[in-house]
């Protein structure tokens, strides 16, 4: 993994806040909570003064003003418990005095009646544009966090996602990317804290302000109260134990309640449903090991991006074709949060209404129920916000090393990636690409036995390569190293004469096609089964046709009920349905209806490779490699396709303008190839032209002998 000095990372710190706080403990795993010490507080600090600025920086440019506004609001809001309770402390009041004088008055009643009433419109349509600003400037944010994730994680290659500490360090920023899930609807997502619902600590700390205030007011000793200002102290101090009491009773019982948080859910619309599975469809492909050597190859980073931030996009609400309908129905949601909440209101002031018959026993009494009601609802709305800032600042904690790991993330570099001052770029030879490998080794992580051993073969611009040998000595590895898909640990591999390594690895990749043995099977319609293989010609449907032809699938195509828009069945290859891949809505319905088209082994393949020749016949492709592409083929198939190879391998002229390599156990195909290699235990032991190692009468010939 490529970093700058480790002495002064992001990517140092995350990892020293997983360092345990006793000797001869394991790492804290990927996700668990940090102790709270002064060792990790002073790490927290160090990331807020890396990461804080510039990602409310970030934030803040998104909507400078909604942001502001949001501020605003949120202490303002914190107010609102206190000026409710006044306001109905006051309602209470009059009407225990007009029954206890026996001399109602109508109109001062009726006056706070409506005072009341307004200040709950007020309150209830500030709070509601509050939630919608909020949610606008939330999905904003979580928008673009997503999509900077989607989009590094789509840079990302194959060694350098094999690092257990990488992937450890990728969950977390998933997790960070994950906490902005309900951000805006009034929870935490996923029990986590986003940074953005920091601003909810205003609103915590003004209405706890707001509540002090009230309490101190109440209990502020009067010559008319009858009481000391010491009684008045022990009666409120008795008010909050006995609140508090039931809690820490709660917590004793079953301390891991206060770790519990309800994910929520909103139930989704048909339009919503199809956004929602073709976004987890690209994130899927995104973020999917078994995909990724294809996703490398066929350069999909850019259009799974696109196609995830247009679901995302809608999602959301931020696409612009849905700007005047979002408008119209927020404008409704306002009216009907208000209405919903004056009932709410009325329900609530109804509740404390229900306590005007405690008057009869306080007639006597200097005490205004109305007040008494207001200092109890304050007390036991002190205990609820400080347990809630307690809560706030424990997750708070955790979110600041969650978001000290996107940031980190943000920073890894793809480890095929060459330095810029290293940087050569590919250029296309006319007869095809010319490959020399020399000591190549190369060991899996975790492996202790290499794949790859002083591997050493050259093949010249135009040639064509058979690599033979028994299961498990190491050709599909080695096919991954000549791709760069896997990188080597020693050793050199040059390509047109210049070590591989300087090459940028998409632009390597925009000059070969592939079958992998593994090749990907989508859960979707034949034609993008076959159009990601070239995506620019994804809704090209003759460039689609062609492939087909060429790959010997037509029969196939012809026998489906709907050709190449039957969505095919991958029959838990890929775990999840989703809608078309191209982001098309034509015809769309719910994917559990639809009826899906199972294939056969070789019918696969046949897909696999019209994949391949999307793009195998292009003039900038200069090297083929097929690793058992007709291993499900019949003999009469097997030919058609080989000789499919050979013809868009050559110009019409006859010369040849592609290297093709390709991966056997079918040895009756070897004698189509100009060398042979073959491995055995990870390393070439023969190489040579198929007549040479049969002269030989080593391995290769023995093998030969024994498969025809």
């Amino acid at each position: 993994m490529h970093l700058p000095d480790p002495k002064d990372t992001l990517y140092d710190i995350w990892l020293a806040s997983r360092s345990p706080n006793a000797p001869n403990r394991v790492q804290l795993a990927p996700g668990a909570q940090r102790p709270l010490t002064i060792a990790k507080l002073s790490l927290a600090g160090q990331i807020i003064a890396r990461c804080g600025p510039g990602f409310f920086t970030l934030v803040w440019g998104l909507h400078p003003i909604r942001t502001l506004i949001m501020l605003a609001l949120n202490v303002a809001r914190g107010a609102f418990p206190a000026l409710r309770g006044y306001s109905q402390a006051l309602i209470i009041n009059e009407v225990q005095s007009s029954i206890s004088s026996g001399s109602f008055t109508w109109s001062h009643l009726l006056y706070l009646l409506g005072t009341e009433f307004s200040r709950m419109v007020l309150e209830t349509a500030i709070d509601s544009f509050a939630t919608l600003n909020e949610n606008l400037v939330y999905g904003s944010a979580r928008f673009l966090i997503e999509y900077r994730q989607m989009e590094q994680q789509l840079r990302l290659d194959v060694p350098t996602l094999s690092d257990p500490t990488t992937r450890d360090l990728l969950h977390e920023s998933d997790l960070f990317v994950r906490s902005f899930a309900q951000a805006g609807i009034g929870g935490f997502g996923f029990g986590l804290l986003s940074p953005l619902d920091f601003v909810r600590v205003l609103t915590l700390l003004s209405e706890l302000a707001s509540h002090v205030f009230v309490l101190s007011s109440l209990t502020a000793a009067t010559p008319s109260s009858g009481t000391s200002r010491t009684t008045q102290l022990y009666i409120l101090a008795f008010s909050l134990i006995t609140f508090i009491l039931p809690h820490i009773v709660a917590w004793l019982r079953c301390p891991d309640s206060f770790n519990r948080y309800d994910d929520g859910g909103l139930p989704y619309t048909p339009q919503e449903a199809r956004n929602a599975e073709r976004q987890e469809k690209m994130r899927n492909l995104a973020h999917s090991d078994p995909y990724r050597p294809e996703v490398l190859v066929w350069g999909l980073g850019p259009w799974i991006l696109q196609g995830w931030s247009k679901a995302r996009r809608a999602m959301l609400g931020l696409d612009s074709e849905h700007r005047g309908t979002s408008n119209f129905i927020g404008q409704m949601d306002l009216v009907s949060s208000v209405l919903a909440q004056i009932n709410f209101n009325f329900a609530d002031l109804m509740m404390v209404v229900q306590n005007i018959p405690l008057m009869l026993v306080l007639q006597q009494s200097s005490g205004a129920l109305g007040s008494l009601a207001l200092y109890r609802n304050s007390v036991q709305q002190l205990v609820f916000t400080i347990r809630q800032l307690f809560t706030t600042t424990r997750m708070g904690l955790q979110s600041i090393f969650l978001m000290g790991a996107f940031c980190a993330a943000m920073e890894i570099e793809p480890l095929l990636a060459p330095k810029e001052d290293d940087l050569v770029q590919y250029v296309s030879h006319e007869r095809g690409m010319k490959i020399e490998a020399r000591n190549l080794c190369y060991t899996y992580p975790g492996s202790k036995q290499p794949s790859l051993s002083n591997v050493n073969f050259k093949l010249e611009a135009g040639e064509r390569l058979a690599i033979v040998g028994h299961n498990g000595s190491g050709k599909s590895t080695l096919a991954k190293v000549l791709l760069r898909i896997l990188d080597f640990d020693s050793g050199e591999l040059l390509v047109n004469d210049v070590s591989v390594r300087h090459y940028n690895p998409h632009d390597f990749h925009n000059h070969v096609s592939t079958v992998f043995q593994g090749f990907s099977k989508f859960n979707s319609t034949l034609a993008e089964n076959v159009g990601i293989g070239f995506v620019d010609k994804l809704k090209n449907t003759k460039a689609i046709e062609h492939a087909v032809k060429l790959a010997g699938a037509t029969r196939i195509v012809e026998s489906l009920p709907r050709g190449l828009k039957t969505r095919l069945d991958t029959a838990g290859a890929d775990p999840f349905t989703f809608p078309s891949l191209n982001g098309s809505t034509e015809n769309d319905t719910w994917a559990s209806s639809r009826s899906h088209q199972g294939l056969s082994g070789g019918e696969w393949q046949h897909i696999a490779l019209s994949r391949a020749f999307m793009r195998a016949h292009r003039p900038e492709v200069d090297l083929l490699v097929f690793d058992e592409p007709t291993s499900s083929l019949d003999a009469h198939a097997q030919n058609r396709i080989f000789d499919t190879i050979d013809d868009i391998s050559r110009r019409p002229s006859g010369d040849r303008t592609k290297s093709v390599i390709f991966i056997t156990h079918r040895l009756s195909t070897v004698r189509r190839a100009d060398k042979v290699a073959f491995m055995e235990n990870g390393t070439i032991v023969e190489f040579g032209t198929h007549q040479e190692l049969m002269r030989r009468n080593g391995p290769y010939a023995a093998l030969y002998r024994a498969s025809v």
